[in-house]
Order: C-alpha cells, then structure tokens, then sequence
C-alpha cells in the first residue's frame, strides 16, 4: 500500500469544496456520471483505432447503486477505459490545467460560495467529498489485468493499493456522511439523473431494492407476506439529442442537454442547432453560455467543442474545432464523412473539417448578427460576457472582418450603454470625416480624459475603448465604411480640430516649447502646442505609427516588448498657469522641475505611473515648498 500527500492545489480545492461549496451539493451526481460518459467514450474510440482493445467486447453502461442503514453507500460504476495505477495518481493526485490553478488563487469570496465552479475548472470527482466522509476507486485499465484501489477521506492523503476486478472500467464508492444520506434513495437520484443527465448517451441503470406484499400469504404474526427483490432499471433516456430532429425538441431538452455537458447548472443564452446535407453531411449544435468560462482569457483555455464521428466520441481538447475567438463556445460537431482515426495534425488539414469550421463560423456568426437586431436585449448579454474575444477576431479572422465590425461594441463619449459602428456612423455631423477613439483603461478614467473636452466640443462622439486588445486591433482594421479611425491620443488626430489662429498661437510659443524640450530631453519625442486641451495642461500622446505608452506596456508583459521603448510626445496647453509660470521664468532649475512634473502628470493622467515615484515625490515637495 502506498500512502501519498495531495498536490497542494488539490488540498487548497478540497478545503474550498468542503468548506464553502454547499449551496447546492446535489451537483457531485451530475459531475461523476459525466466522468463515467467519458471513460465510455474514450474506450469507444481506442477500441476503434487501437488494435489492442478491438477484441474486447462489452455493452458501455453506467450503474449506479445504494445500501441503507446506518452506514449508508452510493456506488457509481462503468465500463469505460478504466485507469491505470499512474493514472489515478495523475487524474486524482494532482490538478494538470495550470489555468485551473490560477482560478483557484485567485477567486474571491463571493465566488467560493459559488458551486457551479467545481465543473467549469474540470474537476468534478473532489465534489464527491461534499457528500462523502471517504472515497474508495476501484479501477482497471482496458488492456491491462492489474486494478487498483484508490481511497481517501479528502484530508490531505491518500492511499493507492492493487486491488481485484473483473474487466475494464471504474467503481467509485462514497462512504456517505451526514450531509450525503439522502442521496441513498431511489427517488432522489431517479430526479437528479433526469434533472443532470437524461441525455448522456449512456444508459444509466439504477438497482436497487423492491419490497413485495402478498396478501394471500400471511407471515407469523398473521401480517401479509414481505419479499425483497432486487431490480434494476434504467432511467435516462440514453439519446444523442443533437441527432433528433428539431421538431421533436423542445428548449428544455436543449438546455438539459447543455447543463449534462458543461456542468453547468444555469441555463444558456442561446443555442443553434443545424443539421447538413448535401455533399458534406454532419450536425453541430452550439450553446453560448450564459457567463464567459472562467479560463476564456487564459492561454491555455480549455476548448468547449467535442468532435463525434457517426456519433463515435473523438476528441474535446482540439483547439483546431473553431477559431480562438470563438473558445466561448460549447458543443458539439459531428461528421459523417471524417475517418475515425483523425488525428489532429489530420483535422488541421482535411478538407472536410476546415468545410464544417468554416460553415459553422459563418452559422455562429450570422446568429449573433440576427440576435444583435432582433433581441437587443439578449445581445447586450451577449456583448457584456464575449465583445472582447469578438475584437480578437478583426485581427485573426480577415474573411469575417466586415460581419465581426458590425457585432463588436464600445462604450461612447457622448452615451450610455453600448455603441456600434453602424449606429456611430448615424450619429456622425457631416463635417466630421473620421471615427474618433480613445484606448487604454477603465470607463471612468477614459471619460475623465483632458483629450475629449475639444472633441464634445465640436460635436464629435468618441468610441471609448476599454479592452486590453483594442488599441492593437482597431490599428489593424485601418477604416469602417471607408472612414478611417483616428485615436485621439495620437498626434494625427490634432489636425482635425486646428484651425488658422491656434496655428498662429503654436508659433509665438516656440521660445517655452522649446525651453520644456530642453529640459524634457531622452523622455519625450517632440513637446508640441496643443489645439485640444482647455482644462488641463499637458497630455502624452503618440506618434501615429507608433505603440502607445499602455500598449508597449501590454506587449511587455506578453514577453514581446523587449528593446521597445517608444517616447511620448507632449501636448501642451499654452493657456495654462503652469505653462504660463514655466515661460515667464528663467531659472533652469524650476524650468526642469516643472517640464518633469508637467510630464509626470500627464501619464498619471493615462494610468501610467511615473518611472521614478520617489524623484516625482522629491520634486513635487521641493515645488510646494517654493
């Protein structure tokens, strides 16, 4: 017998599972059934490509079982692809996503009250001990006569022996505590196998224990004659629901199928259900969830789509299945004209997935854009939870660029709630000739920006942009309709806002504009007189072929920006007082102080902090004190 220590991510899940994650504990059936369909279906597939497993014969089956009494039991038990003695180390000792790892470090209170987590980080099994005061695992890996026992009461350890089993597959037993007795019940897990997983495509048996009364019969004591027989009965309906036709389904199979396969408990924003024929035959059916999967962000996000062919399980960790900006996605895609052994530099290249990628990017799309005009509701819903991964597409996806422009959304100078391009351009004066936009930061810093007050000024809305990818992608989509975005922190928006008198006012400025890049000397590219500003007096902007300060910021901390250290050009507002006190002095050193401070204050104005706090601080008290 080998006694092993959880990896401490493990004992950090278990201690959250146990401690807080009992809102809604009934979650562990669902979560265990939905492990059992899968080792089903991985041994569906290798016994299809792996000559090893072709001659084992079976019928896949999910049983569960109970015992009563003081001590009471629930066993889940398949035939599926069983596991080995290091793969019950690997799939119960350790948690392998490292995006799983980061969720767990950073959750926040409100979110461990939060059950539904335990099945979107993708492991369920640790649910168990929401019910159970111990776990025993008896598993036999097909092709392999060796099984195992794995047991543990979630506390930190766990024990790994061999142990006996007739063929393939995983028996889990829950020792059952005080919390976990009702679920030793017929009718309790009758209900939540229809309420979880009716349509696992599996049939899922439930023995258990019927008493008879013969009346015609009578026992010692003169009452009717009692007889125990045991029975065992399915109680799922064991379909692949995206094969049926969509008349005979209703939106509660569509959301009962959509919770068995995600886990989650909360119904979905919508689905789309096609069924092809023609030269390519296949079906795919998609769901939106109703909030953005914790890891949509992460690069190592796990994808939502399974592949099937003819109904044959292959794969649900292909990112190829469709685009990256797309990963919010669950479903399922399947094809009757793949070959059974693709593998996936195989579905990279075949002719017929890139067919269904393609066609199914084009479905998913044009739904959203009817979702988008007909229910504004739902799509607000929508945008809040998938507008970013959405922009990833204007910079990934050129073929879908002109659908993805009219589905993307921003927040707005001049308005509440989300704007669109379309709606943007309506709202356009017609002396205005471009698409104004400001990127980098939160709502609120960007509405503060000293850069808007010219802008409002002369009528002109601009598109406040928050996400962290917009700068890079909005400068890859160029125009809209033939009218080009301008960012208005960059230098090449200003000249639509001059005109011949401030052109003038620039030049009797040369002699302070000159004196600030003296003193601004290796920190700024140029310091030039502002056309724009009316309440503050500076602000950094960029040249246009330029990254912005916050975008090499960004490409930094992605590993791209090493050597990249563009200058800022400074704006500066002439009317100002301190402009005003730094062109009346002649004092080099209040002149070096103020430029520096005039500088610094404009990037903490964008959100970047100053390079030197501490010289900042020192020179911000020695002018104070003056």
């Amino acid at each position: 017998m080998e006694q092993k220590k959880f990896k401490t991510e493990v004992s950090q899940l278990l201690n959250l599972i146990i401690h807080s994650l009992y809102s809604n504990k009934e979650i562990f059936l669902r979560e265990l059934i939905s492990n059992s369909s899968d080792a089903l279906d991985k041994l569906k597939y290798q016994s299809l490509v792996d000559d090893k497993l072709r001659e084992i014969s079976y019928t896949p089956r999910i049983d569960l079982s109970f015992t009563e009494g003081d001590k009471r039991t629930l066993t889940i038990s398949d035939n599926g692809i069983g596991m080995s003695h290091d793969d019950l180390n690997d799939n119960l000792g350790t948690i392998a996503s490292s995006g799983t790892r980061k969720f767990l470090a950073n959750l926040t209170d409100d979110q461990k009250k939060d059950s539904n987590l335990i099945g979107q980080f993708g492991v369920g099994f640790y649910s168990s001990f929401m019910v159970a005061d111990k776990v025993e695992v008896i598993s036999r890996k097909a092709g392999e006569d060796q099984a195992w026992k794995w047991i543990s009461t979630g506390k930190g350890t766990y024990t790994v022996e061999e142990a006996e089993r007739e063929s393939q597959g995983s028996t889990i037993t829950l020792y059952l505590n005080e919390d976990g007795n009702e679920f030793a019940n017929r009718w309790q897990l009758e209900q939540l196998v229809k309420k979880y997983s009716d349509h696992i495509a599996y049939p899922i048996y439930l023995a258990y224990d019927k008493t008879n009364y013969d009346n015609e019969k009578k026992d010692a004591e003169g009452n009717p004659l009692k007889t125990v027989e045991r029975k065992v009965e399915q109680i799922n309906a064991a379909a692949a629901l995206w094969r049926r036709a969509k008349s005979e389904l209703k939106e509660d199979d569509y959301n009962s199928f959509y919770k068995s396969m995600t886990y989650d408990s909360s119904d979905p924003l919508f689905y789309i259900h096609t069924q092809a024929e023609g030269t390519i035959q296949y079906t795919t059916l998609f769901f939106i969830p109703g909030k953005a999967p914790f890891d949509m962000n992460y690069a190592d996000y796990k994808p939502g789509v399974k592949l099937y062919v003819k109904r044959v399980y292959i794969t649900d960790d292909d990112k190829e299945l469709l685009p990256t900006y797309l990963r919010f996605v669950r479903g399922i895609i399947d094809s009757e004209d793949l070959p059974l052994n693709v593998s996936r530099e195989i579905l990279q290249q075949n002719r017929v997935m890139n067919s269904i990628r393609n066609a199914s990017v084009k479905k998913l799309l044009s739904e959203f854009s009817s979702i988008a005009e007909k229910n504004p509701d739902l799509y607000v819903k929508f945008i809040t939870e998938y507008n970013r991964p959405l922009k990833e597409g204007l910079y990934s996806d050129y073929a879908n660029r002109e659908t993805l422009l009219e589905l993307v959304r921003f927040q707005s100078s001049e308005r509440d709630g989300f704007v669109s391009l379309a709606s943007y351009k309506e709202h356009m004066p017609e002396s205005q000739k471009s698409i104004y936009y400001l990127a980098g930061g939160d709502e609120t810093s960007l509405h503060a920006s000293p850069l808007l007050a010219a802008y409002k000024k002369k009528g002109y809305e601009v598109l406040l942009m928050t996400d962290d990818v917009d700068d890079l992608v909005i400068s890859s989509v160029g125009t809209y309709k033939d009218l080009p975005f301008k960012a208005i922190n960059r230098t090449g928006a200003v000249d639509d806002l001059q005109d011949e008198v401030q052109k003038e006012k620039a030049k009797e400025a040369t002699p302070l504009v000159e004196k600030i890049k003296k003193a601004l000397d290796g920190r700024v590219k140029d310091v030039v007189v502002s056309s724009r500003l009316t309440d503050s007096p500076a602000v950094v902007v960029t040249e246009d072929n330029a990254p912005t300060v916050r975008m090499q910021q960004m490409l930094k901390a992605m590993g791209q920006g090493d050597g990249l250290d563009v200058l800022p050009v400074l704006e500066i507002n002439i009317d100002d007082a301190m402009l005003r006190k730094i062109d009346a002095s002649n004092d080099d050193s209040y002149i070096s102080d103020m430029s520096s401070v005039l500088l610094d204050q404009a990037l903490l104005a964008t959100g970047i902090l100053p390079k030197d706090p501490v010289k900042f601080a020192r020179i911000v008290h020695g002018l104070l004190s003056r």
